[in-house]
């Protein structure tokens, strides 16, 4: 249920997007060159983008980004980024911030919204696939270069990094799984056994730190899964949560199409 003492609302002054920028130093952990200033936070909003906020009395506590978007005809909702202080995680800021721009890209005729998250968090996949409703049949290879947040910077002992592989988020807003979790009704993402299953490591961002290079070999292990089974037609709708085996599961994308 949403929290009475935050407000989401959107971010229109240099002061509310100066903390946007604030929040994502700290929770990104990312290089300035990485960090999206106010400028291009104020240039998306005039070309038809927007940042809600999530505001307690005046704190910033969280954020989501949102640009507009073009494919083919279709004008469409792209999520470059959404971040939570710290202080407020695991509090649902997050699940308010996305449903409420979920409400807001309706209200503007929209009923698509695509984003990426890394496919080794286990948190991102839960929250995405289980709690929202997305689904997935794209895979990106080193989507943004070397990733900083999970790597740290190349080294003598890491040269090259960890490739920030992405999966891409189908946020189908109006599809009834879609509708049905927003109306706060918790579901299965299908009731049949899946085709395929991925798991990935419960220790990614220690694995990171401790052992590039055996965290490079589990990369191209849950790489070429994913794409072997996106090529064979297979779409991702849900996800095992487990301290011992985290796993993406996989169903025929004809299954899919009504959810």
């Amino acid at each position: 249920m949403p929290q009475a003492d935050i407000v989401i609302r959107e971010c229109v002054t240099v002061a509310e997007l100066d903390s946007c920028v604030r929040l994502q130093r700290e929770v990104f952990g990312l290089p300035d060159l990485e960090i999206s200033p106010r400028r291009h936070l104020i240039v998306s909003r005039q070309a038809g983008g927007w940042t809600l906020g999530a505001f307690v009395e005046e704190r910033l506590v969280g954020f989501v980004h949102h640009l507009t978007a073009i494919r083919d005809a279709e004008i469409f909702g792209y999520s470059h980024m959404m971040a939570v202080d710290p202080d407020f995680q695991n509090r649902g800021v997050g699940a308010q911030l996305k449903w409420s721009q979920r409400d807001r890209a309706i209200q503007e005729g929209r009923n698509f919204i695509k984003w990426t998250w890394d496919p080794m968090q286990a948190r991102n996949a839960h929250f995405n696939l289980n709690r929202l409703g997305v689904t997935v049949s794209n895979y990106a290879v080193n989507f943004y270069g070397t990733d900083y947040p999970t790597s740290p910077l190349p080294s003598r002992d890491n040269p090259d990094g960890i490739d920030s592989d992405r999966l891409f988020a189908n946020w189908q807003l109006e599809s009834p799984r879609v509708v049905g979790l927003a109306s706060g009704i918790s579901a299965e993402p299908v009731l049949i056994k899946p085709s395929a299953m991925i798991e990935i490591p419960t220790n990614w961002s220690s694995l990171c730190r401790e052992s590039p290079s055996q965290a490079r070999q589990e990369q191209l292990r849950v790489r070429g899964e994913f794409q072997q089974a996106l090529a064979a037609g297979l779409i991702v709708a849900g996800f095992e949560r487990s301290s011992e085996q985290p796993r993406y599961l996989l169903y025929p994308g004809e299954v899919l199409r009504s959810l």
